[in-house]
């Protein structure tokens, strides 16, 4: 970024504090078309220069839409329940000086931060599928971060639009908690996923939950967009932990703490990990060529397949360069394969190196791919997010590689790799 000379002028006396990350499941290190401006694959958390949370102060029951306009004009943030026809209830924020603020959407508006689109499972090479009809709200949710140590952020489902607004209509769950105060979901809901115990190796999935827009935790309803919300969860809580993940339907968001990026493996370890196993010259078992992974940036967008490219039989893990024998099934070629070095069955696939940091439970060897995909990572990055089951679609679930967001195989997530090294 800065050469240090740079960063002694620039910066006031430090770097700037990071509260996170949040990565966009199904990208591989960066858009197929690359980033551009707050449209991305991930989107970085800093202190902002000048606080601008807010914090719920007065309320107001309205009786007539003139009462309302009045409110609204005041210029402040305000959350809006339209109870009937006749009767909303407007909250008031006032500015939070201990907060920072940050806003997630599709909406392409200032107020938003970070803007997501829908993440399209396997999309074609190197292009961006547009979506016909966007499940993700405009305004999906907003990131609350406290702006002295711990640093602690909490979520929020629904996000204030250009003119400081939350409006839930006549037809959107809300109701009013014993205490008195409103709160209510959004029409598809933001959902989020504590892992236990981090995100470690050791970690297992947590239970998904609904987060309202006063950041409370319900289970989950019986659909996407129902209008019933589920029962309140009191032991649980809308502070992002290492590892959260936050579900806008449509896109699953990864959270990465400041303190665990720490820990993961940097571009340049992946890459010193591309060269070790090229530099090992794995050979292909029958044609007795050198096999190279791509460079990260190629694997990154997943180019046009290169010469000396490793594809695998994905049911036994042999390793191999590309041939065109062993076909079982004419409609799909590459689908029905018989491995040549022990006969198995299965999809024949190209690999191609995980380049996303972030997904990464630890440093170890890119030694396993997933399947069907052949996206490759350490052992145990694959072991874990072969056990968090994602949401899709209104109500169901499924195990997705992180790189590319294809729905794994059910009966076998992912395959242990087997290299030929150089016979001579």
């Amino acid at each position: 970024m800065f050469s240090s000379s740079q960063e002694e002028h620039c910066a006031p006396s430090k770097d700037p504090v990071k509260y996170g990350e949040l990565v966009v499941l199904g990208y591989n290190g960066s858009l197929p078309n690359g980033d551009r401006g707050r449209r991305k694959s991930r989107f970085a958390l800093y202190k902002r220069t000048k606080a601008n949370g807010v914090k719920p102060s007065s309320v107001h029951i309205l009786n007539t839409p003139q009462d309302s306009k009045a409110v609204n004009c005041k210029g402040q943030h305000s959350i809006s329940y339209t109870l009937s026809r006749h009767q909303t209830v407007v909250v008031e924020y006032s500015h939070d000086k201990d907060t920072d603020m940050f806003q997630i959407g599709r909406s392409t508006e200032s107020p938003i931060d970070f803007v997501v689109t829908d993440t399209v499972a396997g999309g074609p090479e190197g292009e961006e599928t547009p979506i016909t009809q966007s499940t993700i709200s405009r305004f999906a949710c907003r990131v609350v971060c406290e702006r002295n140590p711990p640093y602690t952020a909490r979520i929020y489902a629904a996000g204030f639009d250009s003119s400081k607004n939350i409006f839930l209509g006549e037809k959107a769950a809300k109701w009013k908690n014993p205490d008195g105060h409103m709160d209510g979901l959004t029409t598809n809901g933001v959902l989020v996923m504590h892992p236990k115990g981090g995100f470690t190796e050791e970690s297992k999935p947590g239970v998904w939950r609904e987060i309202s827009v006063c950041g409370d935790v319900y289970t989950l309803r019986e659909t996407r967009s129902a209008q019933t919300p589920g029962k309140l969860v009191e032991n649980e809580s809308n502070i992002l932990q290492d590892g959260s993940l936050v579900d806008l339907c449509g896109a699953t968001l990864l959270w990465r703490t400041a303190e665990g990026l720490f820990h993961t493996p940097t571009q340049k370890h992946l890459e010193a990990l591309r060269q070790e196993i090229n530099a090992a010259r794995p050979q292909c078992p029958v044609g007795l060529n050198t096999l190279a992974f791509p460079s990260m940036q190629r694997s990154r967008v997943l180019s046009s397949l290169e010469d000396k490219q490793p594809w695998v039989y994905l049911a036994c893990g042999h390793v191999h360069g590309y041939h065109n024998w062993g076909h079982r099934s004419e409609q799909e070629p590459n689908n029905q394969r018989e491995c040549p070095m022990c006969r198995v069955v299965g999809p024949y696939v190209p690999l191609w190196l995980g380049c996303e940091p972030a997904f990464y439970v630890d440093t170890g060897a890119p030694t396993h791919a997933f399947v069907p995909c052949g996206h490759v990572c350490s052992e145990k990055s694959v072991k874990y997010w072969s056990e968090i089951p994602l949401p899709h679609g209104t109500h169901a679930f499924h195990t997705a590689c992180p790189f590319c967001a294809t729905q794994l195989s059910p009966t076998q997530g992912w395959s242990k790799l087997i290299f030929q090294g150089p016979v001579d």
